[in-house]
């Protein structure tokens, strides 16, 4: 664990609060989805992004095949137990369990992470018993090549 990394990640997840839903934005303060969020904390931490997942519609984890979300965690991070979850990694959310995983957030202390979700703007919310059992995956974000 790169407690530089983890503190940067939440310190820049956390500068997003109050930012307004819009999807498929990535614009801190303008709007974002749960995607958009954990693009643009990566764009601000790691100065690019790894990947661009192109267009999306809303429906996408119902309507297409495959783990997409929980696919890119994979590629980008790397993948631990969610008894050692902690501040600044990655937690992704499957809302069905024969759907892909759609919602993401970060986490930002023990028990409270940081999302968008439509109708909010990216908030702080406890990580209460009906989000733990959603939980599809924990990663954590990848070291700097400076560090």
């Amino acid at each position: 664990m790169n407690r530089r990394i983890n503190d940067a990640i939440v310190a820049e997840a956390l500068a997003w609060t109050g930012t307004p839903y819009r999807h498929q934005g990535t614009r801190k303060g303008v709007g974002c989805d749960c995607l958009g969020l954990v693009r643009g904390v990566w764009r601000a931490v790691y100065a690019a992004e790894p990947q661009d997942p192109g267009a999306y519609a809303r429906d996408w984890s119902e309507t297409g095949e495959g783990d997409p979300l929980i696919e890119a965690a994979r590629r980008h991070c790397a993948e631990k137990p969610v008894a050692d979850m902690a501040a600044g990694n990655l937690v992704v959310f499957r809302w069905k369990p024969h759907y892909a995983a759609k919602h993401a957030g970060i986490m930002v202390a023990p028990e409270r992470f940081v999302h968008a979700y439509e109708g909010h703007a990216v908030t702080v919310s406890p990580l209460a018993p009906q989000w733990r059992r959603r939980i599809a995956g924990v990663f954590a974000f990848p070291d700097r090549p400076e560090e």
